[in-house]
């Protein structure tokens, strides 16, 4: 161990291009952390990022304090791998700390600085899926960027929303089919800022042929959508006056999104797309005061009595509720950082993938589980209502 650490600490600056530890000897440890040397007002530092199931945390750290970090944590992982300008080795920890390091050469050293020194820049320019510079038509007449491809200052969070959303987009492509005609609900479309970049990468860029169909309830939006989905030639892009719950457009649907649909049209969102069968859902939950009314538990009464606290309680039991009934429908299902609405905070996505081999057993377990939960605290969810109801079951069964 002393010698594997006496290597870390020799080879961190800034000829170092990534140090990873994984492998964790707990589940409930961080799953990864990858560290890499980085510039910041000329001041070299190691950015660590530390991996949890669902999120990522970043931090600027100077090397003493990043070599304290690593005797810590050290111990609790299995593997470790550092990729300098001139090597590459490979160290395999056992429970008693002796590490078996295996090293390899780089036939092709990288360059030092400064010839490297942009590789280090603390704020590299991102790659986006939507890159400024390319001007598109329907972001620059929704005020999002100038006629020559550049983002208006002012719409800079939307443009970073934007692009977000389609890396989420990306990630379910190996879901959609390429063979045939596909079919996306956008629920509660908005002034469809989302809906037509969905529209634009999926058709214009990866050339799916893909019919996308965005609901919402003012009429006004609607028009503005449609006029606009015209002048673009977007020929099977198509918005609707109306609400999610009594929406019957439709038989089929492949992907559903909602975004931002308020409290429980959320859950007749994730309804719609259960009943359809829909290979993916993408939902950001907005709003969630329908259990804020319903609690009741002894054991969290501390929290019950400041209202902020069991606002947020509350909102986020609603959508542990709704990701934990999605698998209990046969998806896979996770809860994702996105990134804050332009009138809400709201910043939670849930991804649900339709899973054909999803054991019977997983199933029922996570039905199991909500209803556990909703009687411990009294809670009577609509979207349970809607699943049991329609399969003849109540929440009590």
């Amino acid at each position: 161990m002393e010698f594997l650490l006496d290597k870390i600490r020799k080879n961190l600056n800034e000829q170092m291009i990534l140090l990873t530890i994984s492998n964790p000897r707990r589940a409930e440890e961080i799953r990864k952390y990858s560290i890499r040397p980085v510039l910041v007002k000329d001041r070299l530092l190691f950015q660590r990022a530390a991996y949890t199931k669902t999120q990522v945390f970043h931090r600027n750290m100077e090397k003493e304090e990043l070599m304290t970090e690593i005797c810590e944590i050290l111990p609790l992982y299995k593997q470790v791998q550092m990729q300098t300008a001139g090597e590459e080795f490979t160290a395999l920890l056992n429970k008693k700390g002796k590490a078996a390091i295996k090293v390899k050469k780089q036939n092709s050293p990288r360059a030092p600085l400064p010839e490297n020194k942009d590789r280090l820049l603390h704020n590299r320019t991102k790659r986006h899926i939507l890159p400024e510079g390319t001007p598109v038509p329907f972001l620059i007449d929704l005020g999002v960027m100038t006629a020559e491809g550049k983002i208006v200052r002012t719409k800079y969070d939307k443009y970073r929303q934007i692009n977000r959303f389609l890396e989420f987009i990306e990630d379910i492509l190996p879901h959609l089919a390429k063979d045939r005609e596909i079919t996306i609900l956008d629920f509660g479309c908005g002034k469809s800022y989302l809906t037509f970049a969905m529209y634009y990468y999926l058709k214009e860029q990866k050339g799916y042929d893909i019919r996308i169909i965005g609901l919402d309830l003012k009429k006004d939006v609607i028009k503005n959508c449609s006029r606009l989905a015209k002048k673009y030639a977007y020929e099977k892009l198509f918005f609707y006056e109306g609400s999610i719950e009594e929406f019957e457009g439709v038989e089929k649907v492949d992907m559903v999104v909602t975004l931002h649909a308020c409290d429980t049209a959320t859950d007749y969102a994730l309804y719609k797309a259960v009943c359809w069968g829909a290979s993916v859902i993408l939902s950001v939950p907005c709003c969630q005061h329908e259990l804020n009314g319903q609690m009741r538990a002894d054991t969290l009464k501390p929290v019950g009595e400041y209202g902020i606290l069991k606002e947020r309680f509350c909102a986020l039991a609603t959508d542990a509720i709704r990701a934990k009934l999605l698998e209990s429908r046969g998806y896979d299902t996770k809860i994702l950082e996105f990134i804050d609405m332009e009138h809400t905070p709201k910043n939670l996505l849930i991804r649900a993938v339709r899973r054909k081999g999803l054991s019977g057993e997983k199933r029922k377990h996570a039905e199991e589980e909500v209803g556990a939960f909703c009687r411990e605290f009294g809670f009577e969810p609509t979207l349970a209502g809607l699943l049991f109801k329609k399969e003849g079951q109540t929440i009590e069964s």
